[in-house]
């Protein structure tokens, strides 16, 4: 059997002995919290607890089902507006050809214009890692390419049998009042001479 579920920092869930009441009708108190549950409950309303950490505690009397609608709709507001950093990763080969790198290289121009990181990794197998000179200058480039967008963090590394660069989307200055183009003088139309 189930035992029913408890309402957290509600009515008789409240384990502080005095709580600052606040009231519908505006009036604020310190009270005994069997007192300030009480009078919430003659009103036909909940005490729930708002701020615990506050010297009294807070609780103000309110619908329990209003108070968690609007909790859930403040945190769903918060998490559209949050936005979280992913690490997209670009991939080459030491010899990868022109198309191939300009192909890769709008992936992570887009990736970093959307607030990402990008992980460049040049990929080495069997013998290449005895050229990894060229992987490095392939990155090197990448970087340079990207110099608008983003900015390395901590240089290119070598991890096993690949060369890693890690890119930072560069933040954008915002304009401090954009100043107004001075508007090119009127073109003067010339009057064709009286003929005599």
């Amino acid at each position: 059997m189930r035992r029913p579920r408890v309402r957290e920092n509600v009515n008789e869930a409240i384990r502080f002995r005095e709580v600052r009441a606040v009231f519908p009708d505006g009036t604020t108190a310190v009270m005994n919290t069997s007192e300030a549950i009480a009078r919430a409950k003659e009103i036909g309303l909940d005490l729930i607890l708002i701020a615990p950490t506050a010297q009294p505690p807070v609780a103000k009397a309110m619908d329990y089902g209003q108070w968690q609608y609007e909790e859930k709709k403040k945190k769903n507001e918060a998490k559209k507006k949050q936005h979280v950093i992913q690490v997209k990763e670009v991939k080459f080969r030491p010899n990868t050809d022109d198309h191939d790198y300009d192909f890769k290289k709008n992936h992570a121009v887009r990736f970093l214009k959307e607030g990402n990181r990008v992980k460049a990794m040049v990929q080495f197998r069997g013998r290449e890692i005895a050229h990894s000179e060229l992987g490095k200058r392939l990155l090197e480039r990448l970087a340079a390419d990207l110099a608008e967008v983003g900015q390395g963090e901590g240089g290119i590394r070598m991890e096993g049998r690949a060369a890693l660069l890690l890119l930072s989307p560069v933040k954008a200055e915002k304009p401090k009042g954009e100043k107004k183009k001075p508007e090119a003088p009127a073109a003067t139309v010339r009057q064709p001479a009286p003929s005599a």
